[in-house]
C-alpha cells in the first residue's frame, strides 16, 4: 500500500500543493474568528449536582466573584489632605464605565432612624468631601461606631483600608472586562504614586484579567521562541538553509491549521489550547528529522533523489503515521473527561497532530524533490564520530551488561514506586501564579489582613415564605457566623444577621454597643421601622442577601487561597455543625461558590484524567498490536515507556510537586510523544529482522545504529522545545517545562538501552510477522 501512496505523492506534487493552499486559505479565514476565553474555567459537567447548585445560586443572587479589591496600608488616611485624596480616588473609581458601585471608608452607608416617620433612611456617611479637619474628625467618629464594616472595609488594628469595587456582571466574562480593569489599575497606580503608597489589587475579575493578558503574550512569545530554538537545532544538524525553510513552512502551516480548527469548531483560546502551537511545532520538527535522516541515508545508498524519497515515504511515512496516531490517541483520551476545556483540548490537539503528520509526509518529500540533491556538509551529522562512539558504547552495554541493566532498572522502579506513593492530590483556586509575582503577593496581602478574596457561599432555604423574618432564624444565622469565625481561612461574613444587627445599632442612634441580635420585642420594633421588608420588599438594603419571597438567604464570606484538601477538610468539618444549627428536616442548606466548584472540579478532573491516561495506554497498546502482530513485542515495548512515567511520578512525590490537573496532563503528553522512539526503533528492528534472515542479535544492533541518531536528535529538539515552557509565569506551564523534558530524557535512555536489551533477551525471529 505504501508504495502506491509514495508514487501518488511524488507524481502529484503540484496538485498536493494546490490542495494544501486551498485548505490553508479556508483555515486562515476560520482562524480570524478565534477569540480568547474570558470565562472562568468550567471543570464540572452541567449535570453535576455541585454545578447545578452553583447555577441555582447564580440564578438567584447573580454572579459571584464580581468584586475587585483595592487595599492600602495607610495610618494617615484620616488626615484631611489624605482623606480628600482618597475621596476623589473613590469617586474616580466609581465613574469607570463598567463599575456598578464602590464601598470604602469614603463611600459607605449608615442607617438613620427617623422617629417622626418610624422608618430607617439609608444615608451616605460621607455625603461630600470634607473641607476641614474638624469635619473629618466627625466623620471618623461615625465610622468608628459602624462595627459592621470592621473586617470588611478596614482593619483598624493594622491601619489597612480597602475599596470593594463591583464590576457589572454582564462584563465579567467578556473582553470588555479588560478595559474596565485597565482603567481601575491606572487610577489605583496614580493614587499610589501621588501619595507615595504601595497599592494592592486582587479579586477574581482582576486575577483573571491579568492571567489572560499574560497568557496572550506568552502564546506569541512561545511560538516565536520555539521556532527560533527549532531552527537553530536544525541548522546545527542539517546545515541546509533550504531544508530548514521547508520545515518552517510545515511549522507555519501547523500553527495556522491549529487556530483554523479552533475557529471551525467555534472554540476559544484557553490556557491549554494556548500550549498547542509550540507543541505542534515540536512535533512537526520531530517528524521532519526522521524523514530527513532516512532521506540522507537512502540517497547515499542509491544516489537517486526520487528513489530515496520514495523509500522515505514508504518506510518513515508508515512509522510516522503510527507515532502520530499514538500521540493523537493519547491527547484524544482527554475527551472522556467530560470537562469542556479538556474535551476541546483533546479534539483540537488530536486532529492537528494528524494534520501536521499529513502536511509533513506530503510536503517535505515534495519540497526536497525540487531542491538540489544533498551533498557535502549536509551529511556531516551522519559521520559524527562522537555519536558513533556513543551508539557503539550503547550496543556494547546492551550486549554485555544486560544483567546490570535489569538490576538498575529494578532498583529505579522500586525507588519510583516509593516516590510515587508520596504524591499528594492538591491544588488552589489561584494555583498557577508565581509566588514572586505581585499578583500573588497582593492576594497574600488581603489574606493577611482580611482572610482572603475567594468566594465561599452558604445558602439557607427555610422552606417557608417570610421564613427569614423570625428572630429565631436570625439567631441561627448568628450561630453559623460564630461557627465560621472559628476558621481562620474565612473573612468576616456578610448576611441578613449583620444587617439586622446594623439596624439595631441604628435604632439606638448608632451606638456600636448595641450591634447585636435584637430580642423578640426589639425585633418587632425594628421591623416597624422597615415596613417594606414585612411586605416582601427589601427596598434595596437586602437585595443581595434574600430572595423575593423572604424564604431563602445567603451567608457570604471570602476565603483564603487554600489547597483543595484544606477546603475539603473545612467542608467536612462544617457540615455536621451546620446540620446541628439548621436541622435538615426544616432547612435546606447548600455550600457553594467558586471555591466549592473548584474543589469538586479538581477531584472530578483527577479521577477522569487518570481514566484517560489508562485509556491512552490501552489505545496505544492496541495500535502497536495491530502494527507489529506480536503480543510479546507489545508487552516489551510498553516497559520502557512505563518506567519514565514512574520516575516522573517519583520525582514529583520526592520534590513535593502535587498531583493536580496540570501535572496529570504531563503523563499523557509524555506518553504520547515518548512512545514515538519505541515505534521507530521497532519499525527498523523488524525490517532488519527480515534482511538479516531472522538474526535477532544483529537486527537489534543494526536498529540502534540506524535509528539512534534520529532518536537522539529528535529528543534534543523535543527537550529544548518543552524547556521553553519553564520560562512561563504560570506554575502549570512551568511544570510542563520541567517534567516533560525529564520524562522524555528518561524515555530516550530506556528506548536506547532497556528496549534493545529486552528484545535480545525475550525476542525471537517469529515475534514480528508480516514484514514487507
Amino acid at each position: 500500500m505504501w508504495n502506491k501512496i509514495a508514487d501518488y505523492i511524488l507524481k502529484h506534487r503540484v496538485l498536493n500543493i494546490c490542495i494544501v493552499i486551498v485548505i490553508l486559505i479556508f483555515l486562515i479565514f476560520e482562524s480570524s474568528k478565534v477569540k480568547m476565553s474570558y470565562e472562568f474555567a468550567r471543570t464540572l459537567p452541567d449535570t453535576d449536582s455541585t454545578m447545578l447548585a452553583y447555577q441555582e445560586f447564580l440564578d438567584e443572587y447573580g454572579q459571584d466573584g464580581c468584586m475587585v479589591f483595592v487595599g492600602v496600608n495607610d495610618p494617615d488616611i484620616f488626615e484631611l489632605e489624605r482623606f480628600q485624596s482618597w475621596y476623589h480616588f473613590n469617586e474616580a473609581l466609581n465613574k469607570v464605565d463598567g463599575v456598578t458601585g464602590c464601598l470604602s471608608v469614603s463611600k459607605m452607608y449608615n442607617l438613620e432612624k427617623i422617629d417622626s416617620l418610624k422608618t430607617f433612611s439609608l444615608t451616605d456617611v460621607v455625603p461630600t468631601c470634607p473641607v476641614t479637619q474638624k469635619e473629618m474628625d466627625s466623620i471618623r467618629s461615625v465610622i468608628d461606631n459602624l462595627v459592621m464594616y470592621e473586617g470588611l472595609l478596614f482593619n483598624t488594628e493594622d491601619n489597612v483600608y480597602m475599596v470593594i469595587i463591583n464590576i457589572d456582571k454582564e462584563l465579567v466574562n467578556t473582553k470588555k472586562r479588560d478595559k474596565v480593569i485597565n482603567n481601575i489599575e491606572h487610577i489605583v497606580t496614580q493614587y499610589g504614586n501621588d501619595n507615595g503608597l504601595e497599592m494592592h489589587i486582587s479579586g477574581m475579575p482582576y486575577i483573571r484579567t491579568v492571567t489572560t493578558n499574560k497568557m496572550k503574550v506568552e502564546i506569541v512569545g512561545f511560538i516565536l521562541l520555539s521556532i527560533v530554538v527549532a531552527t537553530a537545532i536544525l541548522l546545527l544538524f542539517f546545515r541546509s538553509f533550504k531544508t530548514i525553510v521547508s520545515i518552517l513552512v510545515i511549522v507555519g502551516l501547523s500553527v495556522i491549521f491549529m487556530f483554523g480548527t479552533l475557529g471551525l469548531f467555534e472554540y476559544k483560546v484557553t490556557i491549554l489550547t494556548g500550549v498547542l502551537p509550540p507543541l505542534l511545532i515540536i512535533i512537526s520538527v520531530e517528524n521532519s528529522i526522521f524523514l530527513l535522516n532516512k532521506y540522507h541515508r537512502e540517497y547515499l545508498r542509491h544516489k537517486d533523489k526520487m528513489v530515496a524519497l520514495n523509500i522515505v515515504i514508504q518506510r518513515i511515512g508508515a512509522a510516522n503515521l503510527l507515532t502520530n496516531a499514538t500521540t493523537a490517541a493519547s491527547f484524544a483520551s482527554f475527551i472522556i473527561t467530560g470537562n469542556e476545556m479538556l474535551v476541546q483540548f483533546g479534539v483540537v490537539s488530536s486532529i492537528n497532530i494528524l494534520l501536521t503528520y499529513l502536511m509533513t509526509v506530503l510536503l517535505i518529500p515534495t519540497f526536497l524533490s525540487y531542491q538540489k540533491a544533498p551533498a557535502g556538509r549536509q551529511f556531516d551529522y551522519m559521520s559524527n564520530n562522537r555519536l558513533g562512539v556513543f551508539l557503539n558504547m550503547v550496543s556494547h552495554i546492551v550486549e554485555k551488561r544486560r544483567s546490570v541493566i535489569y538490576t538498575v532498572a529494578t532498583v529505579l522502579i522500586i525507588v519510583a514506586v516509593f516516590g510515587a506513593l508520596k504524591l499528594e492530590t492538591t491544588g488552589c483556586v489561584v494555583d498557577d501564579i508565581s509566588k514572586k509575582d505581585k499578583l500573588y503577593k497582593d492576594m497574600v496581602f488581603f489574606e493577611n489582613h482580611f482572610n482572603g478574596v475567594m468566594p465561599y457561599e452558604i445558602t439557607i432555604d427555610t422552606k417557608k415564605p417570610k421564613g427569614i423574618l423570625k428572630t429565631s432564624f436570625i439567631n441561627k444565622i448568628q450561630q453559623l457566623e460564630d461557627t465560621l469565625a472559628m476558621y481562620p481561612e474565612f473573612s468576616k461574613p456578610l448576611s441578613v444577621a449583620e444587617v439586622v444587627k446594623f439596624a439595631r445599632a441604628s435604632f439606638y442612634n448608632g451606638n456600636k454597643n448595641y450591634y447585636k441580635i435584637p430580642s423578640n420585642r426589639e425585633f418587632a420594633f425594628i421591623m416597624n421601622y422597615m415596613p417594606n421588608i414585612e411586605n416582601g420588599v427589601s427596598d434595596g438594603l437586602l437585595d443581595s442577601f434574600i430572595d423575593g419571597e423572604m424564604q431563602k438567604t445567603r451567608v457570604s464570606v471570602q476565603m483564603a487561597n487554600v489547597t483543595t484538601p484544606k477546603i475539603d477538610s473545612i467542608n467536612e468539618s462544617l457540615k455536621p455543625k451546620i446540620a446541628k444549627i439548621f436541622p435538615p428536616d426544616n432547612y435546606n442548606v447548600t455550600i457553594t461558590g467558586s471555591s466549592i466548584v473548584f474543589l469538586e472540579g479538581t477531584n472530578y478532573l483527577i479521577r477522569n484524567l487518570l481514566y484517560s491516561l489508562i485509556l491512552a495506554f490501552v489505545v496505544i497498546a492496541i495500535l502497536l498490536t495491530l502494527t507489529f502482530r506480536s503480543f510479546r513485542i507489545v508487552c516489551i515495548s510498553l516497559i520502557p515507556n512505563i518506567i519514565p512515567l514512574l520516575l516522573t511520578a517519583a520525582m514529583m512525590g520526592l520534590c513535593g510537586i502535587p498531583l493536580k490537573t496540570s501535572s496529570i496532563l504531563i503523563f499523557s503528553i509524555a506518553l504520547g510523544i515518548g512512545v514515538d522512539n519505541t515505534i521507530h526503533y521497532l519499525s527498523r528492528y523488524r525490517l532488519h529482522l527480515k534482511s538479516n534472515d531472522g538474526n535477532v542479535k544483529r537486527s537489534v544492533f543494526d536498529a540502534i545504529m540506524e535509528t539512534g541518531p534520529s532518536m537522539i536528535y529528535s529528543a534534543i529538539v523535543l527537550i529544548c522545545g518543552f524547556l521553553i515552557f519553564a520560562f512561563s509565569s504560570f506554575g502549570a506551564t512551568q511544570v510542563v517545562g520541567y517534567l516533560v523534558p525529564f520524562t522524555l530524557l528518561i524515555a530516550l535512555i530506556t528506548n536506547l538501552i532497556i528496549l534493545p536489551s529486552l528484545i535480545l533477551t525475550f525476542g525471537n525471529k517469529n515475534d514480528v510477522k508480516d514484514v514487507k
